[in-house]
């Protein structure tokens, strides 16, 4: 009896493990593939500190391509060539760090979709192993488009305002289809620190920083970085 109590038990406590850890994350990321979530634990922060949330979300192919060029200069050079973890942003940001220089990061585009999608604001290691479960899984799941759309869909541009849509309307009054290079680099300026740098009226440093994302979006443009996002920048016959 003793015996049968405690497999019991094992059965019961890996069914509950892989229910949690496999099957519950794996139906939450495969949900999210085809629909975007209506909110996300940041926005309900954000609500519940009294401002008020817009969120519209759009598909990619009503987003200006200049955007999608101009965050992936931004944030993650590499994102259409790593798999959700880039190693060499890892050690260069760890480098600088033991140097004692400006502290940096390193999280890549898949790593910020899968914290802003499915996991809370902290900066707790909990936190930081859910984020990889999740990058690796939607890196997994997802291709490289649905990646970017989600991400600029829930990303926070301040002042409630989350995703490319409701930044572009709020800071320039156009559609996210109708971003212009240098619109799309100050929004992509501001995105380490939406609440504190402002877009549509940048100081000294968003207008250097856009300056310089403007023509590394170029350089994404012409080296076709950002092929795995846009079809307009893939070769020839791909």
């Amino acid at each position: 009896m003793k015996r049968r109590k405690r497999f019991g038990l094992v059965i019961t406590t890996i069914s509950v493990l892989f229910i949690a850890f496999v099957l519950l994350p794996v139906t939450w990321a495969g949900a999210y593939l085809f629909f975007d979530p209506p909110s996300t634990m940041l926005m309900m922060q954000r609500a519940a500190e009294g401002q008020t949330i817009r969120h519209y979300p759009i598909p990619l192919n009503r987003m200006s391509p200049h955007i999608v060029r101009a965050v992936i200069a931004a944030e993650d050079a590499n994102f259409c060539s790593h798999h959700g973890f880039d190693v060499e942003a890892i050690q260069d940001a760890m480098e600088s760090n033991q140097r004692g220089g400006a502290v940096r990061g390193a999280s890549t585009i898949s790593q910020q979709t899968a914290k802003n999608l499915f996991l809370w604001p902290d900066r707790s290691w909990v936190r930081k192993g859910f984020e990889t479960y999740f990058t690796a899984l939607i890196e997994f799941m997802w291709p490289k488009r649905r990646i970017m759309e989600a991400y600029l869909n829930a990303a926070e541009w301040g002042d409630g305002n989350f995703g490319i849509e409701a930044a572009a309307r709020a800071r320039f009054g156009v559609s996210a289809a109708d971003l212009t290079p240098l619109q799309a680099a100050r929004l992509a300026a501001v995105l380490p620190s939406p609440n504190r740098w402002s877009a549509d009226n940048p100081g000294p440093y968003v207008r250097r920083r856009a300056a310089t994302l403007v023509q590394r979006a170029r350089v994404v443009r012409n080296e076709r970085t950002a092929s795995c996002v846009l079809l307009m920048d893939r070769p020839e016959g791909q």
